[in-house]
């Protein structure tokens, strides 16, 4: 009497995509390109056991951009309002559905006011114009940085009086 147990080999085959890299479990190698890869095993049997592994990888992404701006800025990464020079980060999920991340480098300069009140008698020349009549100026211009530089000027213009008067004396006249 022949009792006879025929155990197969087993072939198995798992399409996995992945972000970046991918440990397959039956070999415990990583992986972190796309390809199929094979794994040859033994089963509890003592039988061969083939297992494939298609695998593709995906790859995150992530970008820097440098940014000067005046006074403030809204990154459209994140829709957040910056006032302030730094590097800022805004994470999220690409086209592959892989971890996307952008880099703001981001210099903030000023624009920047003033204000001056002066006193004149008649006229007064400010950035190349005479003013004759009081009231408040304001003058327009870059800065340094290239952002918006405005003066105002308070001004009260004072008049000099003069007098004329005809008079008739005879003699003499004191005045």
């Amino acid at each position: 009497t022949l009792n006879l147990t025929i155990n197969n080999s087993t072939s198995t085959s798992t399409s996995i995509t992945a972000c970046d890299s991918y440990t397959w479990s039956a070999n415990g190698t990583t992986y972190t390109a796309s390809g199929t890869y094979t794994h040859t095993g033994v089963t509890s049997a003592g039988c061969s056991a083939v297992e494939t592994l298609v695998l593709t990888i995906n790859n995150s992404t992530s970008t820097s951009t440098s940014i000067t701006a005046c006074d403030s800025y809204t990154w459209s990464a994140n829709a957040t309002t910056y006032t302030s020079s730094g590097t800022y980060t805004s994470t999220s999920t690409n086209s592959s559905g892989c971890t996307e991340t952008a880099t703001l480098v981001l210099t903030i300069n000023n624009s920047n006011t003033s204000s001056a009140s002066v006193t004149a008698c008649d006229s007064y020349l400010w950035n190349g114009t005479t003013y004759t009549t009081s009231g408040a100026y304001t003058y327009a211009t870059t800065n340094a940085s290239g952002c918006d530089s405005t003066a105002t000027l308070n001004l009260t213009i004072n008049y000099n009086s003069a007098t004329s008067t005809s008079i008739t004396a005879c003699d003499s006249y004191t005045w």
